[in-house]
Parts: C-alpha cells; sequence; structure tokens
C-alpha cells in the first residue's frame, strides 16, 4: 500500500461498514444457545495470578513512564547549558516529550479504567474481595465512582440497545428535537437544527472527548431519558442504584475525597504546573480514549436500536461494533476492549485474554451479523458525530437519521410491520 493510498484510507469508510449500508438489515436467526455452544468452557475460567500480573504490569508502566515525565524539564534545560542547543530547539523538544508523555499515559491510564472495568465485571478473580480491591483502587485513582458506575455498566449490559431500558447513548428524538412530522418535514427543517459549520462540529467533539465522561457521571448525559433531573453517579439516592447498593455508592465517594485529598497535597508540594503536566492532562487524554470506545461501540449509523416489542438480549448485545481501536496498541493496552467488544457483550463473564478466542468463535456462528469496522478510528468519530442525529418516535427496529433525514441503512422489506414503517 503506497502512500497516497494510506492517507485516502484516513478518511474513507470501511469495505465492511459500505457492505452493511447496501445490506437490508435483518435481525439475526441465530440463537443465543448456538453461540454458547461454540464457546469453549475451558474459556470461562479465571486465572487471578495471570490477571494480576496484567494490572502489576498496567501499573510499572504507568510509574516508569512518570517517572520519565518528571526529567523532561531537566533534560530540555541540560540541553541548553551543557549541549549549547539554541533554547528554541531544545523548548520545541521538551513539549515534543511533553506531548508523547500525555498520549501514553492517557492510554495507559485508559488501560487502569479498562482493567477496573474488567474487575467490576468480576473477570480478575474468582475472589470477589480482589475483583473489587483492584476496581475500586484503579478507578479511584481515576476519579471514577467505582461502585456507582459498576452498577450502571452492569444495567446496560443486561438491556443493551434498549430504547427503553439502556443506559448509555441514548438517542434522542424527532420529538426532543421538535421537529415537524416525518411526512410533512423538509430538508430545511433537518438542516436547521442540525447543519453546522466544520469548525463547531470539531469543538464540539472535542468538548465531548475531553469532558464527556464527567458530564455523564454527574449528569446522566446521553443516558436514559427515563430518570429524572438531576441525576448522577455520586448521590446514594439516585435513581441509577437499588437500595442495597447505596452502601457502594458512599464507598466509592469516599474514595473519591480521599483521592482529591491526595492530589491537593500533592499539589501542593509539587506545584500546580506538575499537577497539570503530570496527573490533569494524562487524565483528560484517558478521559477521550474511553468516551471514544464507548461511544463508538454504540453509535453507528448502521447500527440498530430496539423498543421492548423486539429487543432481545442477544439482539441487543450483537448491535455493538467491534473495531480494531489503536491496533496492537489498543490490544495490548487496552485488554481488548475494542477489538472484542461484541463478545464481551455475549460473555462478559469470560476474561478479556480469551475474548479473542471468544470472537473467532462467534464470527464462525453470526457470519454477516457480525459487525466489523476497520475505518480509521477518528473518521469513525466524525462519521457518528456528524450522521447519528436524532430517531423516529416511533417503530420498533431503529436506526439514527442524518441532517437531511435519512437513514444509512434500509430494514428488509420482509420483516416490515406497520410500526417500523414509521421507523424508516
Amino acid at each position: 500500500m503506497n502512500t497516497l493510498t494510506m492517507l485516502r484510507s484516513l478518511f474513507e469508510d470501511s469495505p465492511e461498514y459500505k457492505r452493511r449500508m447496501k445490506t437490508p438489515f435483518t435481525p439475526t436467526k441465530v440463537s443465543l444457545a448456538d453461540l454458547h455452544t461454540a464457546i469453549p468452557r475451558d474459556l470461562y475460567n479465571k486465572n487471578t495470578v495471570k490477571s494480576l500480573l496484567y494490572v502489576l504490569r498496567d501499573v510499572t508502566f504507568a510509574v516508569l513512564v512518570y517517572q520519565l515525565g518528571w526529567r523532561i524539564e531537566p533534560a530540555a534545560h541540560n540541553l541548553v547549558k551543557d549541549y549549547r542547543l539554541f533554547p528554541f530547539i531544545a523548548s520545541a523538544i521538551k513539549w515534543t516529550l511533553w506531548i508523547c508523555y500525555w498520549h501514553w499515559q492517557g492510554i495507559i491510564l485508559a488501560g487502569w479504567w479498562c482493567m477496573a472495568h474488567e474487575a467490576g465485571h468480576g473477570n480478575i478473580s474468582s475472589y470477589s474481595w480482589i475483583n473489587h480491591l483492584v476496581g475500586y483502587s484503579l478507578h479511584t485513582f481515576l476519579m471514577v465512582p467505582y461502585y456507582a458506575w459498576r452498577s450502571s455498566h452492569a444495567a446496560h449490559h443486561k438491556a443493551t440497545m434498549s430504547l427503553e431500558r439502556d443506559e448509555n447513548y441514548i438517542p434522542r428524538t424527532r420529538k426532543d428535537y421538535r421537529l415537524p412530522p416525518q411526512k410533512t418535514a423538509l430538508v430545511s427543517d433537518y438542516h436547521e437544527i442540525f447543519e453546522e459549520t466544520p469548525i463547531y462540529t470539531l469543538l464540539r467533539m472535542l468538548l465531548m472527548q475531553a469532558l464527556g465522561w464527567q458530564f455523564y457521571l454527574f449528569t446522566n448525559a446521553l443516558g436514559n431519558p427515563r430518570y429524572p433531573p438531576r441525576t448522577n453517579h455520586f448521590l446514594p439516592s439516585s435513581a441509577l442504584f437499588k437500595p442495597h447498593e447505596r452502601k457502594g455508592i458512599v464507598a466509592s465517594n469516599i474514595g473519591l475525597a480521599a483521592m482529591s485529598f491526595i492530589l491537593y497535597n500533592w499539589t501542593r508540594h509539587v506545584g500546580i504546573a506538575n499537577f497539570f503536566k503530570l496527573y490533569f492532562i494524562p487524565y483528560i487524554f484517558a478521559n477521550h480514549w474511553i468516551v471514544m470506545l464507548t461511544y463508538l461501540h454504540h453509535s453507528d449509523p448502521t447500527i440498530a436500536h430496539y423498543r421492548n416489542k423486539q429487543w432481545t438480549f442477544l439482539r441487543g448485545a450483537i448491535s455493538t461494533v467491534d473495531r480494531p481501536l489503536l491496533g496492537w496498541v489498543g490490544r495490548f493496552f487496552l485488554h481488548n476492549i475494542s477489538h472484542d467488544h461484541i463478545a464481551h457483550h455475549l460473555f462478559s463473564t469470560i476474561p478479556f485474554y480469551n475474548q479473542p478466542q471468544v470472537t473467532d468463535a462467534i464470527k464462525k456462528v453470526l457470519k454477516d451479523d457480525y459487525n466489523y469496522d476497520s475505518t480509521n478510528t477518528f473518521r469513525a468519530l466524525y462519521r457518528t458525530f456528524t450522521q447519528c442525529c436524532f430517531i423516529e418516535d416511533d417503530g420498533d427496529i431503529i436506526f439514527y437519521k442524518n441532517k437531511d433525514g435519512k437513514c444509512a441503512r434500509e430494514i428488509a422489506s420482509d420483516i416490515l410491520n406497520d410500526s417500523t414503517q414509521e421507523a424508516i
């Protein structure tokens, strides 16, 4: 592949995505029993030592990179003092090194989030106290309320892609945007709401990538609208939680308060500049990867959402997308979370290090119902951000519509009924 072809591929949709667009959608005819039969039983086994070695590896990488970060400023100073390098060249080298630090530490810390996520599913060990110790420690370091998010995430797994009951990235409807009825709406009506300049779109994307995770935790942004206003992950009485979970919510908040105190005292010792350079900016980069991967797993113009009459656990679980996010880096540091996300939704109790084998097995059973997309991830993010605009208020099998009021994918004619006809 020559350089021009590689550059072009960064801005093009993948063959898998284009094929889905051209293929009318039919819900899978595969059964959950078919998939369970295809999975070797030994893949369910949890190896505590193996998992903890992964945790140790992640912590070690973060500490090593952190130690290297402390050496950036002295190294830049020495380039001028000892090697007589021009200050502007030393400064350019210094900020290049800082960017490298933020990038890699952000990915490593996102891997901590992924590992804590696995602990929340009970996949680190057969001993629940080990799972909670690992998950609570790693998430608290990243200012994530472990028990609170574990609760809402478990609810998400039970109702993935259900418009009534899912927890995350619930599409907003025609009625939410106060659009005219479908039969009378003009393209200009849609453009009035959704048309925007590329710069404005970029700014919205940057805002979501930098602060979307915090907005979700504090305000339930893009969460299910069935919850009342001011729903959040920090109030023990929040509608997100069951009464027996409230002690865990308090424990999460205590951990966050303790971590805030630690960060405050550390900042007093090292200075505000070092706080931003060594912790806060990598923290924002980690949040960027978390928002990107979770958003793209469950938001795509060619993937269906369901209302109750058509939703099943299997349909919801396979209505996500596997993406080769960051290539080998994503597999190594993010623990297969994006490469094997469908397998994770189908078999969330199987450890992350066995999920590649699960993906290989389910692909043979699902065949064309397996959703994969090799589109460059940033292209996919822009595509989803600009084309997943709204859904119809009616219909049982739903696809996003774009700023022209059009779906990227049709529903096969043989499964249409009166309610789904209104949704395409």
